[in-house]
């Protein structure tokens, strides 16, 4: 068996080692307002940037984003904005605290909706939404050690319909 390093190979095209956004996500104002939220992102992989790929985002969340992300407003993109959505496709959203000797510890809190409930997630926690749930972008309220975020959409792009009715793809 050949040994390759990281990237290299037959099989090194399946290994991603740098964050590539979609062009909606890759803009400087974007990633300007992203960062702005406390979080910085890891990697985006999709089926545009891995073919054959589903939609998984990873990022870590470094400070609190609840007073940012209420006040907001109008100047919102609409993939920054703390609103309810809903995607055709299930998807699975984690957050995990960064504490080894306490791994189920989030070290944080965040406030998240789903259907008609507010959770307020002080644990790890990996949450199945199914298609068609309403459900939102997270508030990070607390943050005393990083917390480390994963989603993964089973589909070849990130797409959702907010609760205006507006549609936004991740392009």
């Amino acid at each position: 068996m050949e040994r390759v390093n990281n990237c290299e190979g037959k099989y090194g095209k399946y290994i991603m080692q740098e964050l590539i956004l979609p062009a909606a996500h890759a803009t400087p104002e974007a990633i300007f307002e992203y960062e702005r939220q406390g979080k910085k992102r890891i990697h985006w992989m999709d089926g545009n940037n891995m073919p054959g790929a589903f939609q998984i985002n990873t990022s870590w969340y470094l400070s609190p984003n609840k007073e940012i992300q209420l006040n907001l407003g109008d100047k919102a993109n609409v993939y920054t904005k703390w609103q309810t959505h809903v995607h055709d496709t299930d998807e699975v959203v984690c957050y995990y605290g960064t504490d080894p000797d306490n791994p189920y510890e989030l070290n944080g809190e965040i406030e998240m909706i789903i259907g008609d409930e507010t959770h307020i997630l002080t644990k790890s926690s990996m949450i199945f939404l199914p298609a068609g749930l309403v459900h939102s972008t997270p508030l990070i309220t607390v943050v005393n050690k990083p917390i480390f975020h994963f989603s993964l959409v089973l589909s070849s792009s990130y797409s959702f319909t907010g609760a205006d009715g507006n549609v936004f793809e991740a392009k």
